[in-house]
């Protein structure tokens, strides 16, 4: 009798282990009609034959990272609209958000991540959806919060793909220079033109794809994650910016906020950087309308005299980037770009704007997606 019940359990347990399984490999793509819609925000200046700068500030869901195809759709329709009002030539960089890559964890899960209330019940289906996958990432993760970390590295190879797929693509699609947001990967690296994740600390990184889909130079880490992000993404150990040659001019990239040190301008102006990216990236609802909390990731810098709560959260990103403002930066433009829309219940925010002339751009009604330009 013992026996008998010992194979009937082990049976059942064979069984759910089966079905367990098989529901894991389950990944149907729901239906989802995208929001395409794109505003011409911005149009400074006039063509040249410089070149321009092009933000992409996107409207962006957990949806629109159910396939590869989906996002593509959504950005593609993006770049269309700049290319049918001539904003696009062999010339143009094109930039986009903050952690627009670091999203793509998040392609090909099952529907019920998509439908989740919230973050955690969403990383808690991505953990379950993928066991062993989440399980050889928690035994390899490091920092302070081996969640976070786990639930990044555990697709890292995949996402490193999808990233070069993606944007790539559309850079060689489109005949442009693009600067690709940002992606959490571990250890990233550019091997033959193609990025690659390591297994070492993630890190924040941005990639500059050229015309032909081809990563340049090295990724830019990112110097200065918050004290929060830093729990799980390191910062960059040699603390080096990279200037990368383009059709248009050389090019520096600062992520987030590490375009609110004076120093890492003057680590530009060495290496004779022309124009200036950030891709940028906040959270919370009405977080650029509420009060400035400072500096998240070392003591205010000497030279800023800016006191936290003293302005808005927007008019602290406007008065800290001091791209084109002479000495401090000898770049004759920039561009920071935001992405617009929720993850769950987690709004991302921010307006992005231009500088020039250390000037930049007021901030506008947001309505839908916005492209910004700027000609050289």
């Amino acid at each position: 009798m013992r026996t008998l019940i010992g194979c009937t359990l082990l049976i059942a347990l064979a069984a759910a282990g089966g079905g367990y399984a098989y529901w894991t490999e389950q990944r149907e793509v729901g239906h989802y009609l995208s929001d395409l819609r794109v505003e011409l925000a911005i149009n400074d200046g006039v063509d040249s034959g410089r070149g321009n700068l092009l933000g992409i500030e996107a409207q962006l869901s957990p949806r629109d990272y159910q396939s590869l195809a989906l996002l593509h759709l959504k950005l593609a329709a993006y770049m269309s609209k700049a290319r049918d009002a001539g904003l696009l030539n062999d010339k143009t960089i094109v930039v986009l958000p903050e952690h627009i890559g670091t999203w793509l964890m998040f392609r090909g899960e099952k529907n019920e991540l998509y439908q989740a209330r919230d973050l955690n019940e969403a990383m808690h289906w991505l953990a379950i959806s993928n066991p062993l996958t989440f399980t050889r990432a928690w035994l390899g993760a490091v920092g302070e919060s081996r969640l976070n970390d786990a639930h990044l590295r555990m697709k890292a190879a995949s996402m490193a793909a999808d990233y070069h797929t993606l944007f790539g693509g559309l850079a060689k699609e489109f005949g442009v220079t693009l600067v690709a947001g940002s992606i959490a990967l571990p250890d990233p690296r550019i091997e033959n033109g193609t990025l690659r994740a390591g297994t070492g600390p993630l890190y924040n990184s941005s990639v500059v794809f050229d015309r032909n889909g081809a990563a340049q130079g090295k990724p830019q880490r990112q110097l200065l994650p918050t004290y929060e992000e830093q729990t799980y993404i390191q910062p960059s150990p040699d603390h080096q910016l990279n200037v990368i040659d383009t059709p248009a001019g050389r090019l520096g990239i600062l992520l987030g906020s590490d375009s609110w040190y004076p120093e890492n301008y003057r680590s530009l102006n060495e290496q004779q950087a022309q124009f200036i990216a950030v891709p940028a990236f906040i959270t919370g609802k009405d977080t650029w309308q509420k009060p400035w909390g400072g500096y998240k990731s070392v003591s205010t810098p000497s030279e800023i005299s800016l006191k936290p709560g003293e302005v808005s959260e927007g008019a602290a990103w406007h008065r800290l980037t001091l791209i084109s403002s002479v000495p401090t930066s000898t770049a004759e433009a920039g561009i920071t770009v935001f992405s617009q829309g929720k993850f769950w219940n987690k709004h991302s925010g921010g307006q992005s704007f231009i500088s020039r002339n250390g000037l930049t751009s007021h901030d506008m009604p947001v309505t839908s997606a916005r492209l910004l330009n700027l000609w050289l």
